[in-house]
């Protein structure tokens, strides 16, 4: 087939390309996210790993442009073939809840404590929707229903307080698909949970996810979350992505030595009686941009050469990339 005939590869939900986010004040500016590149296509999930700090909730924010007035942007965010950087406050209001919606890593905090979650989820509905009472009515129990919560229409009179922590993320995560969304940003939902609630609401996310077609986006620092959901791996340090991979070859062996760190450091059953590797040392302070490799403090390989640059963005293959100077480029 010619070149002119091979059909277009479809536009990506997401494509951010040089992001950076500063954080200004008096006293000092943190430098939150270094040049980030980020692809994501329709239907596909990818997971942001790293340690807190790392950048990846800032990242998030910044897609939906909820970040406070003091964070400075730059680079450019296209979601769902949408300008993000240019749009007007009007314009966020239909965009955020209509094209792109968030799961908030702590629903109590996220969802209004005086009203019911009923009316929340149903007042999203005829925000976006322009539907009438009745009909956003219907629209939320149908919500709760495809959440899994027990006794939905006895629910939608509760107010986040009446519900546990599993039955209110579930809550929040009929918040976020009141609308159906293109996008789903999910910031660290499950952290809060017992491990048994865990994996319920992990298992329930991946289900909508297919059922709906959204693409997701999942900040995490758990390797075994990631394996559970994703179709893809970003792993961050020091406000950059430093490997991107599929979930398959990155489980089966991860190529940056933080990579290699995360991965040593997750707990397993086959560890019982073993000694926990950690990773030696602490995230370095953002308050002054990295000019070298940001890890090569703490990195067991590195070499004076680490310290000459900031390592480029190494294809290994077209579909995986590590930032390390010992990785040999494809």
């Amino acid at each position: 087939m010619s070149a002119a005939l091979k059909p277009e590869a479809p536009a990506p939900l997401v494509r951010a390309r040089d992001l950076t986010v500063r954080f200004v004040n008096r006293d000092a500016t943190v430098h939150a996210v270094n040049g980030v590149d980020l692809d994501l296509a329709q239907g596909e999930v990818l997971c942001l790993l790293g340690e807190s700090g790392s950048g990846k909730s800032v990242t998030l924010r910044a897609l939906m442009k909820l970040l406070p007035r003091q964070a400075k942007v730059g680079g450019s965010i296209e979601v769902a073939g949408r300008d993000v950087q240019a749009m007007s406050e009007g314009q966020l209001a239909d965009f955020r809840g209509g094209d792109i919606a968030m799961i908030f890593q702590e629903p109590m905090t996220a969802l209004d404590p005086v009203f019911t979650i009923g009316r929340q989820i149903a007042e999203a509905v005829q925000r976006h929707e322009g539907v009438s009472r009745s009909a956003a009515d219907a629209r939320a129990l149908e919500l709760l229903e495809l959440v899994q919560i027990p006794s939905a229409k006895r629910r939608l009179a509760a107010y986040p307080h009446e519900l546990s922590g599993g039955l209110r993320q579930r809550a929040m995560i009929a918040v976020a698909l009141a609308c159906k969304p293109k996008l789903l940003l999910a910031d660290e939902p499950t952290t809060a949970l017992d491990a048994t609630v865990q994996i319920q609401v992990l298992l329930l996310l991946r289900e909508l996810q297919e059922k709906l077609g959204m693409g997701v986006i999942f900040v995490t620092h758990d390797l075994g979350v990631a394996g559970e959901i994703a179709d893809r791996v970003a792993v961050m340090y020091a406000g950059r992505v430093v490997e991107e991979a599929a979930i398959g070859p990155f489980m089966g062996g991860p190529m940056h030595p933080y990579a290699q760190g995360l991965l040593g450091a997750t707990v397993h059953p086959s560890m019982r009686g073993k000694r926990l590797t950690t990773i030696p040392g602490a995230p370095p302070s953002l308050e002054k941009e990295p000019t070298s490799c940001a890890f090569a403090p703490r990195c067991p390989t590195a070499e004076p050469a680490c310290l000459a640059g900031v390592p480029p963005a190494r294809l290994v293959r077209p579909d995986r990339m590590a930032r390390c100077i010992r990785i040999p480029a494809a």
